[in-house]
């Protein structure tokens, strides 16, 4: 890699608003940039971006790109895909970074390819090794941890959100703003409309303990122990991964993870879940963790303060007569 050039950041946003993973961004592509001795830029695309690029100008102190796109009043991941091509040329990019997201897995890997560049998906560690960086990601849905080292430049990076902690607004001056109006890029789809999913539900926002059930839970009859367990809580909601969901056993609106809903309950029970990031990123900021898996080697026992080994099957009926037992004690 020679001569002067850019970290990137690709602003994520939702709903008008700039998502906190686009703080969480920022902090990685700081320590790129010290590491790898590069200027910091960021780009926000949208149809009225400039409000948006002010804000992330203000609050990082970095230059920032308002790429203003006809057509871009929804997230259309061709379109932000062909606009960045566009752009980041000009800015020599050398290391892009997005948000390892439902929308940044949109465009991300095809960037890559427009850019001839190399590209590292869910990275949750930067290391300096003697031979240049290292990124590392989970794999075999969390139970490993994978080092990846770049063999070309420039480079397409999404980050696992929480992955970095986001720093707080800088107290220098405000970075630059530049507002361009690409023309619409030629595309090969076009967004329709968009609907509105199904909703999170209330009381899981509000619940201070989540059961959550995972793939490992079987069968779907096996929910109702899970709905029993949460039973014994006055606060409590039943939630699911997104495999659970999709099969039907529980709605989108009860889905934690990447695609689901976040939660930070005081409680979280984990009733046979891998523990893949895809879901844990839903739920780490959990104040305690017990998880309940059959394999010893589930990932979710990384992150658990209370891991139970043991089919859960067996080990929640169990459970529940002990409770129950306890409870008719306290009534006589």
């Amino acid at each position: 890699m020679t001569g002067p050039g850019h970290v990137v950041v690709v602003a994520e946003h939702v709903q008008g608003r700039l998502a906190p993973v686009t703080w969480e961004l920022m902090t990685c592509a700081r320590k790129l940039a010290s590491i790898l001795h590069l200027d910091l830029a960021s780009v926000v695309l949208r149809k009225d971006a400039r409000t948006l690029a002010e804000e992330m100008a203000r609050r990082t102190g970095v230059n920032t790109w308002a790429v203003e796109v006809a057509g871009m009043a929804n997230f259309h991941g061709e379109t932000q895909r062909l606009s960045l091509a566009g752009l980041l040329p000009e800015l020599n990019a050398q290391v892009v970074l997005g948000a390892h997201s439902t929308s940044g897995l949109d465009w991300a890997p095809a960037l890559a390819a427009d850019l001839e560049a190399a590209y590292i998906p869910g990275v949750e560690q930067i290391t300096r090794e003697k031979d240049g960086l290292a990124f590392w990601r989970g794999t075999h849905f969390g139970k490993l941890r994978e080092e990846i080292a770049p063999a070309a430049w420039p480079l397409v990076l999404t980050v696992q959100p929480g992955a970095f902690q986001a720093e707080p607004p800088v107290q220098s001056e405000p970075g630059e703003v530049t507002a361009i109006q690409p023309a619409a890029p030629s595309c090969r789809t076009t967004v329709l409309q968009t609907m509105d999913g199904a909703g999170q539900d209330a009381g899981l926002g509000r619940a201070k303990v989540v059961v959550a059930a995972g793939r490992g839970v079987g069968q779907e009859e096996n929910l109702e122990m899970l709905r029993r367990l949460a039973g014994l809580f006055s606060s409590a909601a039943l939630a699911g991964s997104r495999p659970v969901c999709d099969l039907g056993w529980l709605g989108y609106g009860q889905q934690v993870g990447l695609t689901g809903a976040t939660v930070a309950p005081s409680l979280y029970l984990a009733c046979g879940i891998s523990g893949a990031r895809q879901h844990t990123v839903g739920m780490q900021g959990s104040g305690f963790i017990v998880a309940i898996n059959g394999d010893p080697q589930a990932a979710i026992f990384n992150l658990a303060d209370v891991c139970v080994v043991e089919d859960l099957t067996a080990f929640i009926p169990a459970f529940l007569d002990l409770a129950q037992g306890v409870s008719a004690e306290d009534d006589t």
